[in-house]
């Protein structure tokens, strides 16, 4: 089993800056590969970034390219998403998950779930 705690959501303005952490414990942090996921009201859960266990390769959405950054920290079991010149249509519950599969952007690779953090962008 694996545990997952996010933090750092908010209500910011459109172009400022938020950084989003995820705790893990449980298992093997460190042989897990990591994604964060994001859910507007009315709309699917999408995919916004993952990073390997394996190399830390790192992918992204196209619609955040650019602006976000994910990270871990294995010493800490935390993984982050930097989110940056953030846009009105970034808000959303954002949401971090673990999974052993090689699959990295597909919500149904993902065997554990946080709680979500809500990120608020205004105009």
């Amino acid at each position: 089993q694996v545990q997952l705690v996010e933090s750092g959501g908010g209500l910011v303005q459109a172009g400022d800056s938020l950084r989003l952490s995820c705790a893990a414990s449980g298992r093997t942090f460190s042989m897990l590969n990591m994604g964060w996921f994001r859910q507007a009201p009315g709309k699917e859960r999408e995919f916004v970034a993952a990073i390997r266990w394996r190399g830390g390769s790192s992918s992204y959405a196209d619609s955040v390219k650019g602006r976000f950054t994910i990270s871990r920290d294995d010493a800490k079991n935390t993984v982050y998403l930097q989110m940056n010149s953030l846009k009105p249509e970034d808000t959303a519950v954002y949401y971090c998950a673990a999974t052993n599969s090689i699959v990295i952007v597909r919500a149904s690779s993902y065997d554990y779930w946080g709680q979500g953090t809500q990120v608020t962008v205004s105009s």
